[in-house]
């Protein structure tokens, strides 16, 4: 049997390596058109190397951060720069004027994912959230790892089956994104607020169960933890985002 010198030891290493490794995000772009990733990191983390950059199909790059550390990745699609220099996004735009964001989170509707990692050997949290409402289909995939460690996708094009009052067009009259029912009407039932504060009084409503039934593994309104939307791993080397997985 181990004595519990040497299990402190242990976990001491493991709270060592797990706080002076890199944990490395590499972002992928499987769309058949141009994304722009834009980057963000919570309250109390640090900013990552590049808040926003351009990807052209079959293009990656990768960021590195230290646990703690907490933030999320989106895609934007359908920018461009107009004559003043100003840049700007029919999706996922963070209002910046640049392709970097700045500090700036992506305007809805937008998917997103969100992680927190942990040292210490602690369990990393990470999810994709439809809760801002669905631009991009998109996947997370943790490299390396235990304790669970799952991929978590949301391959369907949501824009498909988008409601007419929660859409969005494009000037062509195609659907680009499709908005959250909070974003679309604000009232308190969609949104989670008031008297429809907790889970017990705010539950899936007819708008949230079309995200859900396209992209099961997503979060498709606020309380939607009980369906296992939420994700964990242990130490993991990395993670890969996908968009168009």
């Amino acid at each position: 049997m181990e004595s519990p010198a040497l299990i402190s030891s242990i976990f001491f290493f493991t709270f060592l390596l797990r706080t002076s490794l890199a944990t490395t995000f590499t972002i992928k772009n499987n769309c058949p058109y141009t994304v722009w990733p834009g980057t963000l990191n919570g309250s109390g983390s640090a900013q990552l190397s590049s808040t926003g950059f351009q990807l052209s199909p079959g293009e990656s790059f990768s960021l590195s951060t230290s646990a703690p550390w907490s933030g999320r990745f989106w895609g934007r699609t359908g920018c461009s720069t107009d004559a003043s220099g100003r840049f700007s996004c029919a999706t996922g735009d963070c209002a910046s004027g640049a392709v970097a964001c700045n500090g700036a989170g992506g305007n809805p509707p937008v998917s997103l994912a969100e992680f927190t990692l942990v040292t210490g050997g602690g369990q990393d949290n990470y999810d994709l959230s439809l809760v801002d409402g669905f631009n991009l289909p998109v996947s997370i995939v943790p490299q390396g790892g235990s304790n669970g460690c799952q991929t978590t996708t949301c391959a369907a094009n949501v824009n498909s089956v988008c409601p007419a009052e929660l859409a969005v067009k494009d000037q062509s009259g195609n659907v680009i994104a499709c908005k959250s029912a909070c974003e679309a009407f604000g009232s308190p039932q969609y949104c989670c607020t008031e008297s429809y504060s907790t889970p017990q009084t705010c539950p899936p409503t007819n708008y949230s169960e079309i995200f859900k039934g396209q992209c099961p593994q997503a979060y498709s309104y606020a309380y939607d933890d009980a369906n296992g939307s939420l994700y964990t791993c242990v130490s993991p080397s990395g993670y890969v985002i996908t968009f168009c997985p």
